[in-house]
């Protein structure tokens, strides 16, 4: 019935899309959800049948979104970080590729009894990772120095080569089954053909694409769009002209729009962003759904002791291997031996060449084995990487620090005096300020602070942010706050960039254009806060009581109180705002700004300075 194919494809969008969800509500890789959601729906309850839903053109439909996943990868490979990781990812590529492709295909063929042809094809199979597990997990793990670097581009780069290789293998395969000419010709007319063309169609789409949209005959509104065309177009006819080789040609394609300084990409890469967490998220539900119930009872210990060799040996072999020399330390080689998940493209090629080889005389038990070992080891590689990312990365000392540091918009007293309650609770904080005197003035007091302008293309590159996941602009140009705000939303989210009030809003003017979330309270600007500083406000650390809650904290202040920020036990911050309902419980603290009065109440209990009077 179509309505109820409707309910499947519907479930899948949504589980896919709230499994992302959760699992950043849940802090916890997606991947992992993603695929628990799919086995429940699939296997599990027999809810979701892909194969029912799509029939013979889900084959090609996972194709196509591989391709623009591999696009959007692409996209994100900039020629500014190949000098750093340059050395260690060609090793990965070559070298490591070539250990995993031999060692994987040698234990297949001991395990499972694999012909040496077959075992030589999953071998090349396993030789993939993937940006659909890897980027995911980078971005849970924030790797520091250039681990992630690594890992991206070995990532990346290495699917188009691993598909090139299953593609060679079979090629070979066909020659010894009769086809004829000498398999070692064929084969090198391949690899021309392969990168020949898929380096041709990826150069000539961006081309293209790039004279059309400086001409400016692409509207900005259809710029994506547009791109999306282009991508489809150069993957297929790559692919017609030489199997495989449209994986390259996509990811050739990307690299060659990310590192050109013509056309402005920003819209592209957005579209692609969100259209790829869809992508990478159905394509998810869609593998684990996939499963046969079958499949999975076939699964026994030669299975786990094959997961176990790849995780194991000959990960950190190829790794060892390809790092001699490399410049990295220790614990950063032993992290990269630590992340090799594999993903939708093993389980793509998997597909397409077991379908091949079966018009072969190959033993048919062997061929259909193939598929179930690739999605096996798919599953396991990413619930083991998966669990073990963030654990490494913290034993390995190689993760970036919580992002709950604040980069502040402006040095002046009353920023200076935020900015030190902050540090006073172990948050690090980053102050920007083109005023040369402002920032002098805050490095003395100990705070960290930087002259420049922050919107400036110098300071969006070259801000030390590692740490730091919010901003507060607190600058008396409200264009300036606002910019800055729509510019760092891009990198640390809508929900964690904050303004004062405009003076539009506040005087009940013209409204003016908002770029972040209200700061402090509706209507408090620039020119209250520096008044109440004026006047001898004080920043305040209070803990709040069973006895002494808000209600008791405001009734005691009479008004002069202003809630900046509450910090819970474990030492989070939240930004008091009008969008935000800041209720701090008892046993945390609130950081407020008090307004000395003649005659004003003694300081309730629990209440203290939570910094010295700034400098003037």
């Amino acid at each position: 019935m179509p309505e109820e194919r409707l309910i499947e494809l519907a479930l899948v969008v949504v589980l896919g899309i709230g499994a992302k969800w959760l699992a950043w509500r849940l802090h916890l890789p997606s991947i992992l959800l993603l695929l628990l959601f799919g086995f429940a729906v699939g296997p599990g309850l027999g809810w979701v049948d892909p194969d029912r839903i799509f029939g013979d053109t889900l084959p090609p439909l996972v194709a196509l979104f591989v391709a623009i996943i591999l696009f959007e990868g692409g996209l994100s490979l900039c020629f500014s970080e190949l000098p750093a990781v340059w050395r260690p990812v060609r090793s990965l590529i070559v070298v490591g590729a070539a250990i995993t492709w031999i060692l994987a295909g040698v234990a297949a063929h001991l395990l499972f009894g694999f012909d040496l042809m077959i075992a030589a094809l999953v071998g090349a199979i396993f030789t993939v990772t993937g940006p659909t597990v890897i980027l995911p997990l980078l971005q849970h793990v924030r790797p520091r120095g250039s681990v992630g670097g690594i890992l991206k581009w070995e990532g990346i780069v290495i699917d188009p080569v691993g598909a090139m290789l299953a593609v060679l293998v079979f090629q070979v395969m066909s020659q010894w089954h009769g086809d004829g000419g000498s398999g070692l010709a064929v084969s090198l007319i391949v690899v021309a053909k392969t990168v020949g063309y898929g380096g041709a169609l990826g150069w000539l789409g961006a081309k293209v694409l790039l004279a059309l949209m400086g001409r400016y005959w692409v509207p900005d509104f259809l710029q994506a769009p547009v791109t999306l065309m282009f991508v489809v177009a150069a993957f297929t006819a790559a692919n017609a002209l030489q199997k495989e080789a449209g994986l390259l040609a996509v990811t050739l394609m990307g690299v060659f729009l990310a590192n050109q300084d013509r056309v402005n990409i920003r819209s592209i890469v957005h579209f692609k962003e969100n259209l790829n967490v869809l992508l990478i998220s159905g394509l998810f539900i869609l593998l684990a759904a996939g499963l046969d119930r079958s499949a999975l009872g076939a699964i026994d210990h030669r299975h786990h002791l094959f997961l176990a060799l790849l995780i194991l040996v000959v990960r950190p072999l190829s790794v060892l291997a390809s790092t001699i020399r490399s410049g990295l330390t220790l614990r950063e080689r032993a992290y990269l031996c630590c992340m090799a998940p594999r993903g939708i493209v093993a389980a793509a090629v998997a597909s397409v060449f077991s379908y091949e080889v079966s018009h072969f005389d190959y033993p048919p038990e062997q061929v259909e084995a193939i598929v179930p070992l690739t999605f096996y080891v798919i599953t396991g590689t990413v619930l083991f990487y998966g669990i073990l990312a963030r654990r490494a990365a913290r034993w390995l000392g190689v993760s970036s620090p919580e992002q709950d540091g604040f980069l502040v918009l402006g040095a002046h007293p009353f920023a200076r005096r935020i900015a030190r309650a902050l540090v006073d609770q172990g948050k690090r904080v980053l102050l920007v300020d083109s005023n040369y005197r402002n920032v002098s003035i805050a490095r003395l007091e100990g705070l960290e602070a930087t002259n420049d302008s922050i919107l400036s293309e110098s300071a969006h590159d070259d801000l030390p942010l590692e740490g730091i996941g919010t901003l507060l602009t607190l600058t008396p140009n409200d264009e300036v706050n606002t910019l800055a705000c729509l510019r760092y939303s891009e990198i640390f989210g809508r929900s964690h960039v904050f303004q004062v009030a405009p003076a539009g809003r506040r005087d009940g003017g013209e409204e003016v254009a908002v770029g972040g979330r209200p700061l402090f309270g509706e209507g408090v600007g620039f020119e209250q806060l520096e008044e109440w500083f004026t006047e001898q406000g004080r920043v305040r650390a209070t803990r709040i009581t069973e006895q002494f809650d808000l209600a008791r904290w405001r009734e005691h202040h009479e008004g002069r109180g202003l809630p900046l920020f509450a910090i819970t036990e474990a030492g989070a911050v939240r930004v008091c705002g009008t969008d935000s309902s800041v209720a701090p419980r008892p046993g945390e603290t609130l950081i407020s700004l008090v307004r000395a009065e003649s005659g004003a109440p003694s300081e309730p209990p629990g209440e203290r300075a939570s910094a010295p009077d700034p400098a003037p």
